[in-house]
């Protein structure tokens, strides 16, 4: 199956990474090989005296990071994703987010740049 079956039969799979430098997309097919891409650059910033990313940087990078996957899937084969096989998110080794049972966030997002651990 190619690339472009792949995609419109719903069997790539993708994976999001919260870099801490970019947030990567990766579309992959049945045999793990990459088909398509995308990617959002950000920065973490000082914020009270801590380094993090605002939750609304959060999801507005990774709905740029999708949006750029999709635009790269529609100029290489043509289509649309419309269903995907499975999803795999990981993050950055060294940043936390901690929420409470009604998934509110109980403290900014802190990143591998903080030294406040003593």
């Amino acid at each position: 199956m190619d690339a472009k079956q792949t995609i419109q039969s719903g069997k790539a799979i993708l994976g999001i990474e919260f870099g801490s430098t970019r947030i990567k997309g990766i579309l992959i097919d049945e045999e793990f090989k990459p088909i398509a891409q995308g990617d959002y650059r950000w920065e973490n910033q000082l914020v009270d005296g801590l380094w993090t990313y605002s939750v609304e940087e959060i999801w507005y990078g990774l709905q740029n990071c999708y949006a750029h996957l999709r635009a790269n899937v529609k100029e290489q084969y043509d289509v649309e994703i419309e269903s995907l096989a499975a999803i795999g998110i990981s993050a950055m080794m060294h940043g936390y987010m901690a929420f409470d049972k009604n998934e509110k966030i109980l403290v900014p997002f802190r990143t591998w740049r903080n030294t406040n651990t003593a």
